[in-house]
């Protein structure tokens, strides 16, 4: 009788090839975020850039979690692209740490105008993943035919 133990797979978080992915795609994600905030500067002095940014990225993230969902185990090139595109990319995308700090300072200066920007922007949010998580099974269901 061999009392010898397989050791545990190593979870997919301490592989440095994955984390070399995460990072690498938060890179693009927060260059490309930068670089649209840059671009369009608030309008009388709401950061409307922010908002759309995560209401995109939520529809983004909602359409690729779903299609990736579909496709079979997360494994492979689907777990190579959710790492990348999903926590990589639209993770660096994204950034709700910006929505709070505005939602603070618009808080401070126009209390109904910062609520409203908070709270818009995480119904927007949760509508927009719904869209990407319903226009994914609309394609998938037209391809199926």
């Amino acid at each position: 009788m061999d009392d010898a133990r397989t050791p545990a797979p190593r979870p997919v978080h301490l592989h440095w090839r994955y984390l070399g992915l995460v990072a690498l795609g938060g890179m693009i994600g927060t260059g490309i975020r930068e670089a649209l905030s840059l671009a369009i500067p608030p309008v009388a002095g709401i950061p409307f850039t922010t908002a759309a940014i995560n209401i995109i990225g939520a529809f983004v993230l909602g359409f690729l979690l779903e299609t990736l969902a579909h496709r079979g185990e997360d494994a492979g090139r689907r777990r190579v692209l959710r790492l990348f595109a999903g926590t990589g990319i639209l993770g660096g995308f994204t950034t709700y740490s910006a929505l709070a700090t505005d939602t603070v300072l618009l808080l401070q200066n126009a209390p109904a105008v910062g609520l409203a920007y908070a709270v818009g922007t995480l119904l927007l949010g949760g509508a927009a993943t719904a869209g990407g998580i319903i226009s994914a099974r609309a394609i998938r269901r037209k391809d199926a035919r």
